[in-house]
């Protein structure tokens, strides 16, 4: 049943990822997905959330890594999609070079490089 067109409740977002709610809950706490409220303090899970949870199911149960991994992983993806947009950008600009690089040691960083 969706809340509204692409947001689920946790209850369908979990019969949809075949997870159980408290699951969800758990990656919640962890900061894995932010799920926006609704109704309340009800819990509804976008798409893009939906996706990221089929991510983090996949790497856990058919990669084998655990959520300190999981967490790990997820905050590279995320540093690497900021700078996408970067790349494309800092052809020939200074100030979106500089923030490439910062990005890049940021990944760095992640990394334990």
């Amino acid at each position: 049943m969706a809340v509204q067109e692409d947001l689920y409740l946790i209850s369908v977002a979990a019969r949809l990822l075949g997870m159980h709610p408290q699951t969800l809950r758990k990656y919640e706490r962890l900061g894995l997905v932010q799920p926006h409220r609704r109704m309340g303090s009800m819990r509804v899970y976008t798409r893009h959330e939906l996706e990221r949870l089929r991510l983090i199911k996949h790497l856990v149960d058919e990669l084998g890594i655990n959520l300190a991994g999981v967490q790990r992983l997820l905050s590279i993806a995320d540093v690497v999609e900021r700078m996408r947009p970067l790349t494309r950008a800092a052809a020939g600009r200074d100030e979106s070079r500089r923030q490439l690089e910062r990005e890049i040691n940021r990944l760095r960083v992640m990394l334990g490089l």
